[in-house]
This record gives C-alpha cells, sequence and structure tokens, in this order.
C-alpha cells in the first residue's frame, strides 16, 4: 500500500505542472500536504480519498523555567 501520490498523479490533481501552482491549486483545494526539500509538494493518499490519517504525534515543547530571582535559605 503506498502512501503518497506520484508526481504525475499530483499534476493531473492540480492541472499544473510548475511546484509553486501545484502548492496554489492545492491551497486552493484545502488539501493537505507537505513541501519537501526540493521544494515539490506531497500529498497523500489517505488526504485525496478522504480517509482518515493517524493521529500524529505531538511535538515534544521543553517547559519553561520560571525564573523567580535568588532564593533565600535559612
Amino acid at each position: 500500500m503506498r502512501t503518497f501520490l506520484s508526481l504525475d498523479e499530483i499534476c493531473a490533481l492540480t492541472g499544473r505542472k510548475m511546484k509553486t501552482k501545484q502548492i496554489e491549486a492545492l491551497r486552493t483545494m484545502g488539501l493537505p500536504f507537505w513541501v519537501n526539500a526540493i521544494g515539490q509538494p506531497v500529498v497523500t493518499v489517505a488526504a485525496v480519498e478522504g480517509r482518515k490519517q493517524a493521529p500524529q504525534e505531538k511535538k515534544w515543547i521543553m517547559p519553561r523555567i520560571k525564573k523567580n530571582g535568588p532564593t533565600k535559605h535559612a
């Protein structure tokens, strides 16, 4: 089972050949996508088929340390 649409499928879906125009079309369509390292939009098959995607893990964020100033010890 494949995860992503091929480049040809993205061209057919958007009706565009240029990466920037494909991204513009995908935004207009409201389809979720990512942009890879070479600027090419990447679309999951699940997004097009309307299937729910597996929940993504939440990013871990370092907790903030409160600075209360100098602490007095007895």
